[in-house]
């Protein structure tokens, strides 16, 4: 009997601590990728930003939170060429658009997250951007190693409004208030 009173005690405390304990998966992040796209009036432009940090928590195989820093001060356009890109790349890193030199990076942190699937989790996170927080709801499928996120953020939520449909007018080249992040991991 004092046997099987201590087996049972030694279960619940080592399955506490399994539960207590997730398992954190550090992100690659010269080996991930952050793409860009962002939509006006008549196109779009697409571009990069590094990813600094990160990591994903599981419990098992189950994902259960993450968290991630990304470097403003890299986000770059990848669809023009010469003076024309140097041209967007600055006013993407100035004030009219993210403040790279005074918000150098950008934050996301899992809130929630929930199944949605084998491999699919509806996740809701907190997005930090230029100093403003404001809640966020995507899409990611994980895969042993690798990792892919879709999300639309809306930037008009963190003080990025240049030309926004909220204050623009008609004479303007409206830019869009929402833009999509493809977010490939490597862990």
């Amino acid at each position: 009997m004092k046997k099987t009173i201590l087996s049972l005690a030694l279960i619940v405390l080592f399955g506490a601590a399994a539960v207590a304990n997730p398992i954190v998966k550090e992100v690659k992040a010269t080996e991930s990728t952050v793409t860009w796209k962002a939509y006006k009036v008549g196109g779009s432009h697409t571009g990069t930003t590094n990813l600094t940090a990160g990591a994903l928590e599981f419990d098992g195989e189950k994902l259960t939170g993450g968290n991630f820093v990304v470097d403003m001060t890299t986000i770059s356009s990848t669809d023009l060429e010469g003076n024309s890109k140097n041209k967007l790349d600055g006013h993407l890193k100035s004030d009219d658009f993210f403040s790279s030199a005074t918000h150098s990076t950008a934050t996301l942190v899992f809130t929630n997250v929930k199944s949605s699937g084998k491999n699919s989790y509806e996740v809701t996170g907190d997005l930090t951007i230029k100093g403003n927080t404001a809640p966020v709801t995507f899409d990611v499928s994980v895969y042993g190693d690798k990792a892919t996120a879709t999300l639309k953020v809306d930037r008009t939520n963190y003080d990025v409004q240049y030309r926004s449909g909220i204050i623009g007018t008609a004479k303007d080249k409206l830019i869009y208030d929402e833009f999509d992040l493809v977010v490939d991991l490597q862990m």
